[in-house]
This record gives structure tokens, C-alpha cells and sequence, in this order.
């Protein structure tokens, strides 16, 4: 009985030390959950402008998943092992744009698509985003195309963008970048909505110009007032 308890001690041994290492081995390392940042701007609290609705924003369909998109060399695009966004990269893009918008306007009276309840637009931007994303050694990439719309639905600009940004190729860098690329197309919204605001612009009206008569002349002057010419009427058979 001895000498079988001892065959099987370097075996019982061996599988203990094979079911560590593998349970070792795949352990595997926590999500890290991301979310896009914008420079912090002071709130805004203003409705004097004409309301402005953002959206529909359509992101591309790879980017519409939780985990992170990363860009290869050769162009291939991967699956981040860690990195997950905290939310709807869709949402997170629309909040973005809506704050910088916002701000750049200076004024609140900024909706939502589909959300405008109690907003009458007087200008729509609608965006499609065809690319946003990065990789460890591949720079931060924006790809969008939006369109200006005034109240009546009639596009009154639009634009095809590329924009790109470097970053140090951690994770939480290439957020930055893809954050910033947005920010960076924000600027070209709120210039866009402010140049339609002022040709929308009615110019002041101004007091019509009173024209002194030569017989108002003549009274001023203590002169006899001079006659003035008599309308004739014409008659057509």
C-alpha cells in the first residue's frame, strides 16, 4: 500500500502544479472602461440666438460596438483586448458635440436629436461619421460629413472632413486625440450656425429721411410759399 501511495504522489504533484500554471495563465486582465473628454468650458445659459437642433449623428457601423477599435499598419482594424468605452460611443459623440456646441454659441438653446421637445430649429446640422479611430502606432483619425439645414429644410452648407492627431499610443492617449478631433469639428459647426445666424440677421429699420420742400424753405425764409405742381389725371379708352 506504501509503495502505491508513493507512484502516485509525484503524479498527484504534477497535476496540482499543471492546474496553478493554468489557472496562472488564464487570469485575465480587467476591462478598463473609456470615455471621450472635452475641455472643460464654462456653462452656458442664454436663448437670445435662434435654436439650433444637432442631429441625426450616424456613427460607421464598426463603431457602434462597446469595445474599442484599433487601427493596424496596413489598415486591418482590431478588437482592443482591455478597452471598452463606458457607454454608447454614439451617445458619448452626440453629448460631445452638443457641449461644444453650446459653448461655442453661447447659448443653452442647443437640442438633442431626436430629443426637441419645445424647440422650434432655426438651424439643423446633421452629421454622418464614417471613421473615428486610432491604433498604438497609427494616429487618430476623424472622417465626417455634415450638412446645415435652415428652418425651412433647405441646406445652406456642408462640408466633407478629415481631420488627424497624434497621440503617445497608450490607450487612454488615443481617446484624447479621437476627443480632440471632435472637439475640432465642433469649431466648424458653431462657425458654420453663427454665419447662417448673421445672414438670417434683419438689418434694423431706420427712420425714414424727411425731405424739406423748397415751400417749406420759402416759410422758413418768411418768403411766400411757391405753388406746387397740380397732378393731372389721365384718362384711357
Amino acid at each position: 500500500m506504501n509503495r502505491l501511495k508513493n507512484l502516485f504522489r509525484p503524479l498527484h504533484l504534477a497535476l496540482t502544479a499543471a492546474l496553478v500554471l493554468g489557472a496562472g495563465c488564464g487570469v485575465m486582465k480587467p476591462a478598463e472602461f473609456y470615455q471621450l473628454q472635452a475641455p472643460m468650458e464654462a456653462a452656458t445659459s442664454a436663448h437670445g440666438q435662434t435654436a439650433v437642433l444637432l442631429g441625426p449623428v450616424k456613427l460607421a457601423d464598426y463603431l457602434q460596438r462597446e469595445q474599442i477599435m484599433q487601427r493596424k499598419a496596413d489598415g486591418r482594424l482590431g478588437i482592443s483586448r482591455n478597452g471598452r468605452w463606458a457607454g454608447s460611443l454614439q451617445d458619448e459623440v452626440g453629448q460631445l458635440l452638443l457641449r461644444q456646441v453650446a459653448t461655442g454659441l453661447g447659448s443653452s438653446h442647443v437640442a438633442l436629436y431626436p430629443d426637441r421637445i419645445g424647440v422650434k430649429a432655426g438651424a439643423q446640422v446633421v452629421l454622418s461619421i464614417s471613421r473615428l479611430d486610432s491604433g498604438e502606432s497609427e494616429p487618430a483619425v476623424l472622417e465626417a460629413q455634415w450638412r446645415l439645414l435652415d428652418a425651412n429644410g433647405e441646406v445652406r452648407n456642408s462640408s466633407v472632413v478629415t481631420l488627424q492627431a497624434e497621440h503617445s499610443g497608450e490607450l487612454s492617449s488615443q481617446v484624447q486625440a479621437q476627443s480632440e478631433l471632435l472637439v475640432q469639428l465642433s469649431d466648424q459647426l458653431v462657425a458654420a450656425v453663427k454665419q447662417l445666424h448673421s445672414s438670417q440677421r434683419i438689418p434694423a429699420k431706420t427712420a425714414p429721411v424727411r425731405e424739406s420742400s423748397a415751400r417749406d424753405d420759402a416759410k422758413q425764409a418768411g418768403g411766400m410759399p411757391l405753388a406746387e405742381p397740380q397732378e393731372r389725371e389721365v384718362y384711357r379708352f
